[in-house]
């Protein structure tokens, strides 16, 4: 829809997911303040050795202390699970709207299928297990709106230890991110870890936050 420069557009606070730092949301980041006008800010959490309750407390205090009024967050995989957890224990958190890029915010078959390895716990950490697997969201009925956006190009690392579900971005099936009371939901053709990459997703994440709507 063109740049916007508007210095009234919200802060924005990015959220990664399962083994990345953040930096690899760095183009994303780039494209929503450049290309969409927002203030970014990028949140990061122990994803594989960290619990799922102190990394939804430390979401909350990060907003506290790097947002100057309320914030929306973009958050991909594991990211926008942990952020609807955040909100579902913080329901007044000042936060308008969230975008999941490739949330397993329903269930993941490959987190069930690393589980019947013995190393597979270790890998995948207590933050997913808890956040999806023993407390899943269920259905969304918090007052921010919620829109998916999810891959449907069929390239990651999961296809190589299960079949999943089509369509797929190769490690979340987009039946695994239809989750009951999200206020959207669009299919793009890319893989996972192009949610990341994508001007399109940028660009679409960015509509969402202006006006609630892909």
């Amino acid at each position: 829809m063109g740049k916007h420069n508007d210095n009234a557009l919200g802060n924005v606070v990015c959220v990664h997911g399962l083994w990345m730092p953040g930096l690899e949301m760095t183009l994303l980041r780039h494209r929503l303040q450049s290309d969409h006008g927002f203030r970014v800010a990028q949140f990061s959490y122990k994803s594989v050795t960290g619990r799922l309750e102190r990394s939804v407390d430390e979401l909350r205090q990060f907003i506290d202390d790097n947002v100057n009024g309320r914030a929306q967050i973009v958050a991909h995989s594991l990211g926008g699970v942990m952020s609807l957890h955040m909100l579902k224990r913080y329901p007044d958190a000042p936060v308008d709207r969230v975008v999941c890029l490739g949330s397993p915010l329903v269930d993941s078959g490959p987190a069930r299928k690393f589980l019947q390895f013995n190393f597979g716990k270790a890998i995948i950490g207590d933050t997913l297990i808890e956040g999806v697997l023993e407390k899943p969201l269920g259905e969304w009925t918090g007052e921010q709106p919620v829109g998916v956006i999810a891959g449907t190009l069929p390239f990651g690392g999961a296809r190589l230890i299960m079949n999943l579900e089509e369509p797929n971005d190769g490690v979340v099936s987009a039946v695994e991110t239809k989750l009951p009371g999200i206020s959207d939901y669009i299919e793009l053709p890319v893989t996972h870890a192009g949610l990341l990459l994508s001007s399109l997703v940028a660009e679409r994440s960015a509509d969402f936050l202006r006006d609630g709507r892909f």
